[in-house]
């Protein structure tokens, strides 16, 4: 039976934005809640803004007002710590520093009952280090909850080494029972999502290093071809450089610096500039209102083909047939299954990207006017599509290839050639990165996938992605970004080596 039911007293440490966002979920669910900040007046003025917001929610009838007032009842500023001694449950949510949350949560044995669960917010402090000077570390619980806390629906419920399994189950069904989706993990570096979301922020800017694209075309390839809500020059802007960077490098550390989570030399030189992003004004966008802001490469229009030739299979590609012939472009299918599929229009052979420079593969399949397309999360609803031609193709076919997908009414992106391209690459790292987490016990595969869609926002699952890409063509794209770098960094997983040996 769960310790925890609506009679029991939640108490919130820290008034801030999640502090307070953190409160109103607890009272929303029908708590009585206290809330405390060490600052004077700090508690009293967190639930006043949520008051303001809630406020707006009855503007857009959200919520009725007699909802909203019944809830700010339930929320009490309290001016001492020792005033959250009738808590079942109280929730940290300060400085990012072990020795205070060490300081607070040792003064909170001394208030609090035995029984009392302690929960810590932290993103990044491991909860083993957090209980190592309390009395009683099998109550202490990471409950990690996204920014802004009404709204994201995922909690991270962190195990540290000493912590009772029956308080980590108890917490994430009282989660549950507030409308989040909980999922477990164990106490490691990043949890699950700052952990398995660093490739999407290294990624895009390793390929920005190299030269493969501009930030606005690879921020609109992420959002227009892989459907993520921002791309990652957008996300990191809007986080701030200070943080983002703090969190790879504290990863990066914590990992006794494997290359995988290798900070970045770019992000770097914006923090030491104080370009920290929107709060700046300027980060990789300048955010001046009279800043005009750059546009993302586009190809200029093209001539529509009148027939292409499809040989072999294009697997996670193949909704793009019926795309070309809702075109009244003939498709001419042939059946081939000792070579991987290809789409040929005039001079070009088209293939979707498996990892390799453009210009190796096509120097490899004898076909010097290759063009690889990146991936897409739906090639049917996908607005824009990226081209990356091999050094060796002629005008004549990039144009071909061009005008074959703005036929179909894409937006055509050519950008430089680059392994992997843009979106594949990512997912592809991504998907790794969890299966990682999933190969070191920390939690499952469906806690990845849980814990990336509903506290990042991803339009889908890394690994559920990659499963729809076919496990082996991922493991083949990572192979061949090792081949292409020869960094310890491209690695595969040895659950997807696994997963791929078993036919999965």
């Amino acid at each position: 039976m769960n310790r925890f039911t609506t009679d029991s007293v939640i108490a919130v440490i820290g008034a801030g934005t999640m502090g307070a966002g953190i409160a109103q979920v607890a009272a929303s669910a029908g708590h009585q809640v206290l809330l405390f900040d060490a600052a004077e007046g700090a508690a009293k003025r967190g639930i006043d803004n949520t008051a303001k917001g809630l406020a707006k929610l009855v503007e857009r009838g959200k919520m009725s007002q007699a909802d909203v007032d019944a809830l700010l009842t339930r929320l009490t500023p309290v001016e001492a710590l020792s005033d959250l001694a009738p808590a079942s449950l109280v929730i940290e949510a300060i400085v990012e520093r072990l020795d205070i949350k060490q300081q607070v949560f040792g003064q909170l044995e001394e208030i609090c009952a035995d029984s009392t669960v302690i929960a810590t917010n932290t993103s990044s402090i491991s909860v083993t280090a957090i209980g190592s000077t309390l009395q009683r570390p099998q109550n202490l619980v990471g409950m990690h909850f996204f920014n802004p806390a009404p709204v994201m629906k995922l909690v991270e419920v962190i195990s540290g080494l000493d912590t009772d399994p029956a308080v980590a189950a108890d917490v994430y069904a009282l989660s549950a029972s507030w409308g989040k989706q909980p999922v477990m993990a164990k106490s490691t570096p990043g949890f699950i999502v700052n952990r398995v979301a660093r490739p999407f922020y290294a990624e895009g800017l390793r390929i920005y290093q190299e030269g493969g694209a501009d930030i606005a075309t690879i921020d609109a390839l992420m959002r227009d071809c892989g459907g993520f809500r921002m791309g990652p020059f957008e996300l990191m802007d809007l986080i701030g450089h200070d943080v983002n960077y703090a969190v790879t490098c504290s990863v990066f550390d914590a990992f006794y610096h494997d290359q995988r989570f290798l900070p970045s030399l770019i992000q770097k030189e914006l923090v030491d500039a104080g370009h920290l992003g929107r709060k700046t004004g300027r980060g990789f966008y300048n955010y001046n209102p009279a800043a005009v802001k750059p546009e993302a490469k586009i190809a200029a229009p093209c001539a529509e083909p009148k027939s292409i030739t499809i040989e072999g299979q294009l697997g996670v590609a193949e909704p793009l047939i019926a795309l070309f012939e809702q075109a009244d472009i003939r498709v001419d299918l042939i059946e081939n299954d000792e070579v991987e599929g290809m789409i040929t229009v005039g001079d070009a052979t088209l293939m979707l990207t498996n990892g390799q420079f453009t210009t190796m593969r096509a120097g490899e399949t004898l076909r010097p006017d290759l063009i690889n397309f990146d991936l897409a999360l739906d090639y049917a609803s996908a607005t824009r599509i990226a081209l990356a031609p091999a050094d060796q193709a002629s005008p004549a076919a990039l144009e071909a290839a061009i005008g074959l997908f703005q036929a179909i009414g894409k937006t055509v992106t050519v950008i430089d050639d680059i392994p992997g391209m843009v979106v594949m690459r990512t997912v592809c790292m991504l998907a790794n990165e969890g299966f990682d987490a999933v190969n070191q016990q920390v939690c499952d595969e469906q806690a990845v996938d849980i814990a990336m869609k509903g506290g990042v926002n991803y339009p889908c699952g890394p690994i559920e992605w990659v499963n729809k890409l076919e496990l082996s063509y991922a493991l083949d794209v990572l192979d061949n970004l090792m081949d292409a770098y020869g960094e310890d960094r491209y690695r595969a997983s040895p659950l997807l080596l696994r997963k791929v040996a078993g036919g999965a």
